[in-house]
């Protein structure tokens, strides 16, 4: 796989987005913003959307939704970059919604059924115009809370936890059909799968099982966010050893595709005209990455 190295400088870039005009729209996590990298490789700062911006997306409005795990306490160390821990002056998670062209935002929702939203990660659009994200959580010295998945409604009336427990819910993604989201757990190192019946509504899971286990990484391989291939396998960014893991449906052998210098590849995402130009965050450097994927990624309900 050859890298081209698109820009450094990043604050730990997530979520990016491969926009028709050939810039890139991500978040940079400790920088607290919503950001663009041109194609001529600048940085022009969206929005200042304080907390954590994590996961965006664009929705059928054409806003950017964008998934605020409010806020982490950071370190680097060897030039690394990475999140420890939750800063005092952390209130909530959030979804907000940001316009690209003004960076005029709001927020849409910051609790479900009573209970705050603790950690929104990752998230992506249906073909009916709603949307699932993660919640991963919020994680001190003394607890690490549990996560969930939720659907919402993208005029802030309706959202829903489609299921809950999970152990660090990251990276969430639809299958070409729509009938099967996929989620990729932090810790554990594992990809659940779950059938849609309705949308943001699964179908009963076995009582001793999150869901439908797809893959468990081996060793100590963490995961992050997810995109989804053309042919329904599953990209998701492998913490620690520092690249894509590409997860077939059926059981069959992991592929594994490095991203060198960087134990913080964070997200993968596909544009082009042939969806098979690949942007890659590498967080804990604050670069992103382009290169040429093997085969074509899935296009995206909406687009910018």
């Amino acid at each position: 796989m050859k890298l081209t190295k698109i820009c450094d400088g990043l604050e730990f870039p997530e979520g990016p987005i491969a926009m028709a005009d050939g810039s890139v729209i991500l978040v940079e996590i400790k920088r607290q913003t919503l950001s663009r990298v041109h194609p001529d490789r600048q940085i022009e700062v969206i929005a200042e959307l304080g907390g954590g911006p994590n996961g965006a997306a664009v929705g059928p409005d054409g806003m950017i939704y964008v998934c605020n795990n409010g806020g982490f306490i950071w370190t680097t160390q060897d030039g690394i970059t990475r999140p420890i821990g939750t800063p005092d002056d952390y209130v909530t998670g959030s979804i907000q919604r940001v316009d690209p062209h003004t960076g005029a935002f709001e927020t849409i929702y910051e609790a479900c059924d009573g209970q705050p939203l603790r950690g929104p990660n990752d998230i992506v659009f249906d073909a009916q115009g709603g949307f699932y994200f993660t919640d991963l959580g919020k994680t001190t010295s003394e607890y690490v809370h549990h996560g969930a998945f939720y659907y919402a409604k993208t005029d802030g009336s309706d959202i829903r936890r489609v299921h809950a427990p999970m152990i660090t819910p990251n990276g969430i993604g639809l299958s070409p059909d729509d009938k099967t989201v996929h989620v990729a757990e932090t810790r554990t190192g594992r990809v659940w799968s779950f059938d849609l019946i309705a949308p943001g509504q699964i179908a009963p899971v076995r009582f001793d099982m999150p869901g439908r286990l797809v893959a468990t990484l081996p060793e100590y391989q963490l995961l992050d966010s997810l995109a989804v291939q053309a042919d329904g396998q599953i990209c998701v960014a492998t913490l620690m050893r520092g690249g894509i893991s590409v997860v077939p449906l059926d059981g069959g052998e992991v592929t594994f595709l490095e991203v060198p210098g960087d134990p913080y590849i964070t997200n993968i995402c596909f544009g082009g005209t042939d969806m098979q130009d690949a942007w890659i965050t590498a967080s804990g450097t604050g670069c992103l990455y382009h290169t040429r994927w093997p085969s074509a990624g899935l296009k995206l309900h909406f687009n910018g």
